[in-house]
């Protein structure tokens, strides 16, 4: 009879589980990383801005001024929106590695009763082999006293 695990089921479910929490992680991943993308634009729309500035007619310098501080405000906006989508992606990394956890304690008892089996398997084989010994050697044993019996036999007849 072929091992069955009786909590494949959960297993199966705790699998399925760090499956869609991976999928929760990777999201939030490239979530941060848009983040900082659009953090990197920023600071790249800023570094034209001024840029642009140097090389822009007196009267528009107070436009400039006020788009810089427009750009410096978002720039403070998308780093604390970066750093709320890395405080979930930690979260969500931690959900993670608590999932894994889950699924190596099932695992590491699955393999236990997995090796729990084939010892039973070995010890009732051996018993089987064990038991075909004796049922041998008692049939050989029979089989001899049954050879010593007619030897025995044809000797006294021998002699009579």
């Amino acid at each position: 009879m072929p091992f069955r695990y009786r909590l494949q089921k959960v297993l199966d479910f705790r699998i399925r589980k760090k499956e869609a929490q991976l999928i929760v992680v990777q999201k939030a991943q490239q979530a941060v990383f848009e983040a900082e993308e659009r953090i990197r634009q920023n600071e790249a729309e800023i570094q034209q801005t001024i840029q642009n500035k140097k090389t822009a007619d007196f009267r528009m310098m107070e436009y400039y001024d006020n788009y810089l501080h427009h750009l410096w405000d978002k720039a403070e906006a998308l780093e604390q929106e970066k750093q709320r989508l890395q405080a979930i992606l930690d979260e969500e990394n931690q959900k993670l590695v608590q999932c894994e956890q889950e699924v190596k304690v099932v695992e590491k008892h699955k393999e236990k009763q997995r090796e729990a089996y084939i010892e039973e398997e070995k010890k009732a084989e051996l018993k089987q082999f064990s038991e075909i010994g004796v049922q041998r050697f008692f049939i050989r044993a029979r089989e001899e006293a049954e050879e010593q019996e007619l030897l025995a036999e044809m000797q006294r007849l021998e002699q009579e």
